[in-house]
């Protein structure tokens, strides 16, 4: 797994977690933290499938 989707994936978790204290001391910037979350979800995802299609470009050229 590429670097920078570990790093999406950590503040994500860390997102969700500063959601969950927020919302449960009675605030709602809890939902700045949800959408943080979502957005770090998809930075994860996007560098996940960026890192396998380059690993499946590569394979061909390798073999030729």
């Amino acid at each position: 797994m590429p670097r920078l989707a570990l790093y999406s994936l950590a503040v994500c978790a860390l997102a969700v977690a500063a959601a969950v204290i927020s919302f449960v001391n009675g605030s709602f910037i809890g939902v700045v933290w949800v959408l943080l979350a979502g957005l770090s979800s998809n930075m994860a995802w996007y560098y996940v499938r960026r890192a396998r299609a380059e690993k499946a470009g590569a394979a061909p050229a390798a073999q030729v």
